[in-house]
């Protein structure tokens, strides 16, 4: 190094989809968590003591749900600043992305989230619809010791895939490939940064695909528009680490710490400047697990008051369950615990037919006193309550779509009931047999009596018998379904590419739709109830009984590990 050149590190640390992994302690199972901004704030202060103002922290997104602490600043305690954004205010974040699910509780939780936070809040491909701008700053200018870093953040445009108009009225999402292509130019001819990041609330790649948008394309951005040197990215909650090559011929490296908080991305910037100018660059990156970090006690202390407030929050008591309800049942055929919340979907809306999915992969409510806490297990999102007009054709197929994402077409008995893959576990990375597409997406039915021939080809699984009172099934007849609001929205595609309902008619077959998210309904009719017995319905079943039920046997100890 000559006398005028002058070495810089800088240590870019990235969050994403932290979905309220606030603090060690999860709210909902009430028992320590592996992971949280408690944890990662030891390791970023850490490395300030170091560093200084050379580490730059930068969140992705999907803060705003997935613990009662954001529930209950997102719609109970509305009157004081976020607790989300507290966090991002005290742990100094230079800049945060949204996430869909920062969208998914309206208007009037995210724009309050936005405005209290002290940091930009990026999002170049969310456009105001009545001024033809950004919505959000679409990139922010962090300078340090002469070094010019853009940050170009960018959400995932499938939101009108997942929420209804109400939740981003006068917003529209364009696509991030060429968003990012415009915005690029624009940095190098205006800006002239040393060094471009990209901050994407978007997967690495695959997910929805159509003519107009890729939901992940982070990846895709990584290798067709030049000018990136990391791309951080989310939303899949997969981890990923990997260093790809431009259309240039450039490394870029994307970094992906997957969820709740327990990694972070980690990248290292080395940079040589000549005269001020930078002349050489070096870029590394690792994805740095956090759960064995110590607890910022300091944070801790300071966020107390908000802590007992939650927990006197989901504290309250809101009933009794006579038993212990399992998720997992839900596999299996009828489940108490799915069949309740179908149950009361139907209860609630005095619908002819109820759809539901698993939203957890494999939670409990325990016999005993139900409290606040517990309907985060028995609901996980703040979805809405629907109402939609479809013909038992249309019933049939949506069935037939969630039956050949969940079970196998068995040529014998020792065949796997479920459709199984390899993928990575949760957590301590050992490698299981889970489910090959997503749980959430496999809805069975109450109010009609069915039955599911895994033996039958894929579309011809499912055999309705009769309604579940006992009158006729029709498929040309029409019928009120009650649906959550992803589902009735498109989410999973059962509607459209199952039932074969065009997009863009799914809004007219809704005739009626809650208020308020469906876990507060819920909530409600149980405290109505005071004490609940839970009973499966017996309304469907898996046949051929004699392959079905000892295959079951063998995929519940696959996916479960249970010698039950």
């Amino acid at each position: 190094m000559t006398a005028k050149e002058k070495n810089i590190t800088l240590r870019i640390i990235q969050t994403t989809d932290v979905h309220g992994a606030f603090f060690p302690y999860d709210f909902i199972n009430r028992k320590p968590k592996r992971g949280s901004l408690a944890r990662v704030s030891t390791y970023v202060n850490r490395l300030r003591s170091e560093m200084g103002d050379r580490v730059i922290l930068l969140d992705n997104g999907d803060i705003l749900q997935g613990q009662p602490t954001c529930y209950y600043y997102n719609f109970v305690n509305t009157q004081s600043t976020h607790i989300a954004a507290d966090l991002i205010n005290y742990m100094r974040y230079d800049a945060q992305t949204v996430g869909n699910h920062d969208i998914e509780p309206g208007h009037e939780v995210y724009d309050k989230w936005i405005r209290e936070v002290q940091c930009p809040t990026l999002g170049a491909n969310v456009i105001d619809t009545r001024t033809g701008q950004p919505y959000l700053k679409p990139y922010t200018v962090l300078e340090r010791e002469g070094v010019k870093i853009a940050i170009l953040g960018l959400l995932t445009p499938a939101i009108p895939n997942w929420l209804t108009p109400d939740k981003w009225n006068d917003l529209r999402f364009d696509d991030m490939t060429a968003t990012a292509r415009r915005w690029v130019k624009h940095l190098q001819e205006n800006e002239k940064p040393d060094v471009i990041i990209g901050l994407f609330h978007s997967g690495k790649e695959g997910g929805i695909v159509t003519d107009k948008y890729d939901e992940n394309a982070s990846l895709r951005i990584a290798r067709e528009v030049p000018g990136f040197d990391i791309v951080f990215f989310g939303h899949d909650h997969e981890q990923h680490n990997e260093c790809v090559t431009n259309t240039e011929g450039k490394t870029v490296l994307c970094l992906n710490p997957a969820n709740n908080a327990t990694a972070l991305a980690d990248a290292q910037i080395d940079l040589t400047l000549r005269k001020g100018k930078v002349v050489a660059k070096k870029v590394t990156g690792m994805l740095a697990d956090i759960t064995t970090e110590a607890i910022d006690e300091a944070l801790m202390k300071h966020f107390q008051p908000h802590i007992d407030e939650v927990n006197a929050y989901i504290d309250r008591e809101i009933g009794e369950f006579k038993r212990t309800i399992h998720i997992r049942d839900s596999y299996f055929g009828n489940s108490a615990f799915n069949d309740f919340i179908l149950n009361l979907q139907l209860q609630i809306t005095g619908a002819d037919i109820a759809f539901n999915a698993p939203l957890s992969f494999d939670a409990a409510i325990q016999a005993g006193p139900v409290r606040v806490s517990d309907m985060f297990n028995l609901y996980k999102y703040e979805n809405q309550l629907f109402v939609m007009r479809l013909t038992g054709e249309e019933i049939r197929r949506h069935l037939e779509m969630s039956y050949n994402q969940w079970v196998n077409t068995m040529q014998s008995p020792d065949d796997h009931l479920f459709l199984l893959t390899e993928e990575k576990s949760r957590g301590d990375h050992r490698r299981f047999l889970g489910f090959k597409y997503p749980f959430f997406n496999f809805d069975a039915a109450a109010g009609i009596d069915y039955e599911v021939d895994v033996t039958k080809p894929d579309g011809q699984k499912v055999r309705i018998l009769q309604m579940s009172n006992g009158q006729p099934f029709d498929e040309a007849k029409w019928y009120r379904v009650a649906v959550n609001s992803y589902r009735g929205n498109g989410g999973g595609e059962l509607l459209t590419r199952g039932a074969g309902i065009p997009h863009d008619s799914l809004e007219s077959r809704i005739v009626w739709r809650s208020e308020r998210d469906q876990r507060y309904y819920l909530m409600q009719e149980i405290e109505k109830l005071r004490v609940v017995d839970p009973q499966p319905n017996h309304n469907w079943r898996f046949v051929p009984e004699e392959w079905v039920k000892p295959a079951a046997e063998r995929d519940r100890k696959l996916l479960f590990k249970t010698k039950e």
